[in-house]
């Protein structure tokens, strides 16, 4: 067994044990005491970490450009995508999967599997590619996550557009992410780095960090509530999501010529990678928000449950893609190829609204004979 194969089993395995947990850890108190040690502790610890260790070469700075290009291609897509099958416009599902959608997590992912096949050079390749996406997923998310809130709150009566600016600066201060971001920000502008900070700083930072991925895994099997109608949709949305990312690698490879098997593959897989939990922890940070200021709307500006869905699906999903693109992957180097795959994954995306089409027009179909016939 590869031993990228063996790491994605193990993450895996990690989500089972949370939901084997369940009836141990049963009470919602629990599970919110173990999402508020994610948010507050393991997840600023992580982003803190994943910053200070960023090392920028001059001559890559078009790959954080291009993931940054996805992402916000994506969160456009989805926007006008998502209607058509059959999300309903302004509704808390809509906004869920426009934040997760676009979003990537190349760590749990990717990375095991860019090391395995391609090596060193091409995983710190990846690595600062993901440069672009977190300044996506941690920055523009949250910013969109509470100009949704903040709109929604503005509608309600007693609601002034100067306390809405001025809960808004509060909250971007108050939340301990992006206290980490700004404090990081601001050492890497004077030059320091992880090495930089004392011995027993880095090794407390590094082991609080490391909790992050089992804890947030375990989580997600404890927390997770997958109905069979939002397994349907989410699995279909999944297939769109890697048709598009097919698509747009083909472009991409088209415009710039690259010639290095690495480079290609790299451009293949990286947009194929899972959902990231970062969004999640936005729209947590939201819905605390609106559990605080009681609001009379009962509906939440987002659905937490289909976000867990989400990120319980993704995972073994864009893992049994991304395994398959390395396993074949002469046949993913050329781009005919990739339009070719793509097309596949829209069709598989599109079949149940084909079908449920289709049954709608045979019902009618037959109830217009029935009518004829009497």
């Amino acid at each position: 067994m590869g031993l990228a194969l063996q790491k994605t089993l193990a993450l895996l395995l990690l989500i089972l044990l949370g939901f084997t947990l369940r009836r141990k850890i049963n009470a919602r108190e629990k599970i919110d005491g173990i999402k508020t040690l994610i948010l507050s502790v393991a997840l600023p610890a992580m982003i803190f970490v994943a910053l200070l260790k960023i090392d920028v070469e001059p001559a890559l700075l078009i790959l954080p450009v291009l993931a940054l290009g996805f992402n916000l291609i994506m969160l456009t897509a989805s926007r006008y995508i998502l209607p058509v099958f059959g999300v309903k416009k302004d509704a808390p599902g809509l906004r869920t999967l426009m934040m997760l959608l676009p979003s990537l997590a190349p760590g749990l992912s990717c990375f095991p599997f860019i090391i395995t096949y391609l090596g060193d050079e091409p995983l710190a390749w990846a690595a600062l590619a993901d440069v672009g996406n977190k300044v996506f997923v941690l920055i523009v998310l949250y910013l969109w996550a509470m100009r949704w809130y903040y709109r929604r709150q503005s509608s309600q009566p007693g609601v002034n557009r100067g306390s809405k600016i001025r809960d808004l600066l509060l909250s971007l201060v108050k939340e301990p992410v992006n206290m980490v971001i700004i404090t990081a920000l601001l050492l890497l502008s004077f030059n320091m780095n992880m090495q930089s900070l004392p011995g027993f700083f880095q090794d407390s930072i590094l082991k609080v960090s490391a909790i992050m991925t089992p804890l947030v895994l375990i989580f997600i099997g404890l927390a997770v509530k997958i109905k069979w109608q939002d397994f349907r949709l989410i699995c279909s949305l999944l297939a769109w999501r890697a048709g598009a990312a097919f698509f747009l690698s083909a472009i991409l490879l088209s415009l710039l010529a690259v010639k290095s098997p690495a480079m290609i593959l790299l451009i293949v897989v990286f947009p194929q990678s899972a959902t990231s939990f970062w969004p999640f922890a936005h729209m947590s940070a939201v819905n605390n928000l609106e559990d605080k200021n009681a609001t009379q709307d009962s509906k939440k500006t987002f659905d937490l449950e289909l976000s867990l869905a989400v990120l319980a699906c993704s995972l073994p999903f864009s893992s049994i893609l991304i395994l398959m693109i390395f396993s074949m992957g002469g046949f993913f180097a050329t781009p005919s190829n990739l339009v070719l795959t793509g097309s596949g994954f829209f069709l598989l995306a599109a079949a149940p609204l084909l079908i449920r089409q289709f049954s709608k027009q045979r019902v009618g179909s037959i109830s217009d004979q029935e009518k004829v016939s009497a």
